[in-house]
């Protein structure tokens, strides 16, 4: 460890992806001793699409310069490979990166803020008020190779499988399975995809296919995601949407999966003086299973409070505090989250109507566009456009 092991930092954040680069940029930004700890070497492979939203890009450090492999201005939908129509926007609607390349400009960011960077190390647990944190304001978290590292305040931010949300006591009620290939190709077929996805509304109940493309590297990001129980299924999805794309010819230089999970809405997002944020706490926007923005918000505000958690002396204050947290992210969030549990409900029963909604009325185009640039969010659209509102109630039915 670059500080002896016995000393107590202010703030420790397990896992170094967006949620928790976040949290320690935040803290250490504040001036707070903060490390970082990560089980992996960076920069490492993440299976994601690596789609940047507005809201993503607005939640980056000041400064941030975004490592964009393509700019989308255009999304051709499919219904299950059929009736095909691409729509375009004037403006750019989102960017796309791979996230080996965006995760370390992050933990870059944290550690240029002041945060110390450990990787490699494995948190097997969390203690508070036990032996290894035998005084109230001290927590510890225990490695795999036997040491222990006292905080004033911990942030989880170790992904779907956290050990720091199984402390906090994090429970899920969506369970999906995602599956990716980054599929290298031909300059000439990279160029026909560069500033365009693909979307497919799936086979399967809830599920979809994308093509994210990689331009800069002449990489197609393709995969597929559907509800956990499913997992044939799923993957034959995905060697059909891989064939129908014609792409089939092309070797993977990576194929990968991973569970996405979200919370159920009166999850813990904290014990004691432990939060959670981002995959580690369950939040994800619940219908395009979209976490990255999910992360860094709830990361940065993860980072905000634990430095006032990290600052309170009394159980009053840290409760109090903690509650503020839980407050900040179910107000913005958690309220996205509920309106996008009830576009998935919708599109579960009625996926051709979303599809034709999206490719035949401007209204609901717009609105779709509106969101990946960071104009409006899907609780706002429920609210205040009719189309949607009526997309919304027709596919319900």
């Amino acid at each position: 460890m670059t500080d002896k092991i016995e000393d107590v930092w202010d703030v420790v954040v397990v896992g170094a992806g967006p949620a928790g680069s976040s949290a320690a940029y935040a803290a250490a930004a504040a001036g707070r001793k903060v490390l970082l700890v990560d089980k992996a070497e960076h920069p490492r492979y993440k299976t994601c699409g690596g789609g940047i939203i507005g809201p993503s890009r607005d939640a980056l450090p000041p400064g941030f310069a975004l490592p964009l492999q393509d700019r989308v201005h255009a999304v051709t939908f499919a219904l299950d490979g059929r009736w095909e129509r691409t729509r375009r926007s004037r403006r750019m609607m989102f960017g796309l990166v791979n996230r080996d390349e965006f995760d370390h400009a992050l933990v870059k960011a944290a550690q240029q803020a002041g945060a110390v960077l450990e990787t490699g190390v494995t948190v097997t647990g969390v203690e508070q008020g036990g032996e290894d944190a035998p005084d109230r304001r001290t927590v510890g978290v225990t490695t795999q190779d036997g040491r222990t590292l006292r905080a004033r305040a911990v942030v989880g931010a170790d992904g779907s499988a956290s050990r720091v949300g199984r402390h906090v006591g994090v429970a899920f009620d969506q369970i999906d399975l995602g599956l990716e290939a980054e599929i290298p190709v031909p300059e000439d077929i990279a160029r026909l995809w560069e500033g365009r996805i693909h979307l497919d509304w799936g086979p399967l109940p809830g599920s979809y296919g994308w093509v994210f493309p990689k331009t800069a590297s002449r990489s197609l990001t393709v995969g597929v995601i559907s509800a956990r129980g499913q997992g044939e299924r799923t993957k034959q999805y995905l060697a059909d949407y891989i064939a129908r794309l014609g792409l089939a010819g092309f070797p993977p230089s990576v194929e990968s999966g991973h569970l996405t999970r979200c919370r159920t809405e009166d999850s813990p997002l904290s014990r004691g003086r432990v939060l959670v944020a981002g995959d580690a706490a369950g939040l994800l926007e619940p219908w395009t299973r979209e976490g990255i923005s999910y992360a860094l918000r709830s990361g940065r505000l993860a980072g905000e409070w634990a430095v006032r958690v990290a600052e309170a002396a009394e159980p009053a204050d840290v409760r109090r505090q903690a509650l503020n947290y839980a407050f900040a992210v179910k107000a913005g969030l958690g309220v996205e989250m509920r309106a996008g549990r009830q576009l998935l409900a919708a599109f579960e029963r009625r996926p051709a109507v979303f599809h034709a909604g999206v490719v035949s009325m401007p209204p609901i185009w717009r609105a779709f566009v509106q969101v990946t640039q960071g104009a409006t969010t899907f609780g706002e659209a429920l609210r205040r456009y009719r189309g949607v509102q009526r997309l919304a109630a027709l596919a319900g039915r």
